[in-house]
């Protein structure tokens, strides 16, 4: 009770009072993970200039894998089947999912929106690629987070897939 304690910011003796089942305790952690990861996002962004899109997207996805391996449990909750479970039933946890994925997406869109208004990106969709290139990151924290493989291992390969996918010919390499 005392990490739930922790982790949901009420005393480990009101915890029960203030949260009447499990699902409750469950959401308002969940809620702390989406706040506490978008806050950091957008403060990573806010704090960085880039030189154009294509650096924007690495630099994002950089920042993605070391927080992933930086604060490990808010990703295994993430990775976990439970909260996907409970949002096919529960509207608040769903909202909270699609806020921190909806988050992740934009911010790889905004990247190369970016990048295609400064040529250093190619005319695609950038929400469909952005949906695309989330993926694959997510996919090698997955694995990282069930300890089967190290997602660094494989982060020159990842940066070389995006910048092949997105990269004009004009950029530099």
């Amino acid at each position: 009770m005392s990490e739930v304690a922790a982790m949901t910011g009420a005393a480990g003796s009101t915890i029960f009072y203030h949260f009447k089942t499990k699902e409750d305790i469950f959401l308002a952690i969940l809620k702390n993970i989406k706040d506490e990861i978008l806050l950091e996002f957008e403060t990573y962004i806010s704090r960085h200039q880039f030189s154009n899109g294509l650096a924007m997207l690495e630099s994002t996805v950089s920042f993605y894998l070391n927080l992933a391996s930086a604060r490990r449990e808010p990703f295994m909750l993430l990775h976990h089947r439970f909260p996907y479970d409970l949002a096919v039933v529960n509207a608040t946890c769903r909202e909270h999912l699609e806020a921190i994925y909806v988050c992740f997406i934009d911010l790889f869109e905004r990247a190369i929106r970016l990048g295609q208004e400064d040529g250093s990106i190619i005319q695609t969709s950038a929400r469909k690629s952005a949906m695309i290139i989330f993926a694959m990151i997510d996919g090698l924290v997955r694995f990282n987070t069930v300890n089967l493989y190290e997602a660094g291992t494989l982060y020159d390969e990842l940066l070389g897939l995006c910048r092949r996918m997105l990269q004009t010919n004009h950029s530099e390499k």
